[in-house]
């Protein structure tokens, strides 16, 4: 297995770090979706995140990554409770996999071999207290998108199909990246990621040689590369295991939630998704600083990761979405 970047070695994309973090606290903001060009750290940063991550511990040989013997599907067939540690799953959906890959289907060669009608388990099931990665998530499929909507919202993959009717777990990290000018993502998935952020190449000459230098000491001696962001890594993992302990302890006044939902309305946002995934990333910001309570500036920080994939598209307006969102926080908030 490729050995990932170090988190901490990635240059600038600060949003994008930021964004990752946050759903690593609480996985229930709902993703990341990274627009912009190819080549700035994308996917990079999602394994270095994963990897940062402390290690899960799991059935042995459980298709779905269970905690505990209880937890493993029957279908499994898996009679060890043995568990061991394992790091935290990130799994790749290609553009072109077919349902069968992506939500499992039956095993064809133990039906035709032994005349058993077995379940063979699909990403989903890989990706369970993980991560999931689509690279070029506007140009997914249809219909691999209403599955994965469904899924979003239920936290279960349920496959009724060939005499099969198989439930079991999918609860992961959603992450997908692309390009907008290779088309739109269909509205009904934009809304399901939690936080966006826009990426772009670095224009500052410095800082694109600082990144040839990482890049390039990385592959050119890894393992010292690896020891230089030690530190700076379990720093960060320290920062985020300390602060899943304290989110749920995090607090608000009703003046916090005024701010939220006056922002959403100022926005023109759709539905109430919007406040609540603003709550709840102000939370994990809150939590990540060790703080105990979510503060305005908190929610100046999150809003436009928050909220700017959520704006009705104004004609007339031609500032960026998180330049209205940042614009807007100053009417506001003032």
């Amino acid at each position: 297995m490729k050995t990932p970047f170090p988190f901490s070695a990635i240059v600038g994309q600060s949003d994008m770090k930021q964004a990752m973090i946050l759903t690593a606290i609480d996985p229930g903001i709902g993703g990341v979706l990274v627009f912009g060009d190819r080549g700035t750290g994308k996917s990079t940063a999602v394994r270095a995140l994963a990897a940062l991550l402390p290690p899960i511990t799991a059935i042995k040989d459980c298709p779905i990554n269970a905690e505990t013997a209880d937890e493993c599907p029957e279908w499994s067939q898996n009679s060890t409770t043995e568990t061991h540690s394992r790091p935290t799953p990130v799994v790749d959906l290609p553009l072109g996999a077919s349902e069968d890959r992506v939500v499992g289907a039956l095993d064809i060669e133990r039906a035709l071999t032994r005349g058993e009608k077995a379940f063979e388990p699909g990403l989903l099931a890989r990706a369970n207290r993980g991560y999931l990665y689509i690279d070029e998530v506007n140009l997914l499929e249809d219909h691999i998108v209403d599955l994965l909507l469904d899924v979003a919202q239920s936290g279960e993959n349920v496959v009724e199909r060939e005499g099969l009717s198989i439930r079991h777990p999918a609860r992961f990290v959603l992450v997908g990246s692309g390009n907008p000018e290779e088309g739109e993502l269909r509205p009904q998935l934009l809304d399901r990621f939690g936080l966006s952020v826009e990426v772009r190449s670095p224009q500052d000459v410095k800082e694109r040689v600082e990144v040839i230098k990482r890049r390039d000491a990385f592959e050119r001696n890894t393992d010292a590369f690896l020891k230089t962001y030690t530190k700076q890594d379990a720093k960060i993992r320290k920062a985020i295991v300390k602060a899943k302990a304290l989110l749920p302890t995090v607090t608000q006044e009703d003046d916090i939630l005024n701010d939220c939902a006056a922002l959403c309305i100022a926005l023109g946002s759709d539905g109430l998704r919007g406040e609540l995934t603003l709550l709840r990333s102000a939370r994990a910001l809150a939590a990540y600083k060790g703080h105990d309570t979510i503060t305005r500036d908190h929610l100046r920080t999150v809003a436009p990761i928050a909220l700017s994939h959520r704006l009705r598209r104004d004609p007339l307006d031609d500032a960026g979405s998180a330049t209205r969102v940042v614009r807007t926080l100053d009417t506001v908030l003032a």
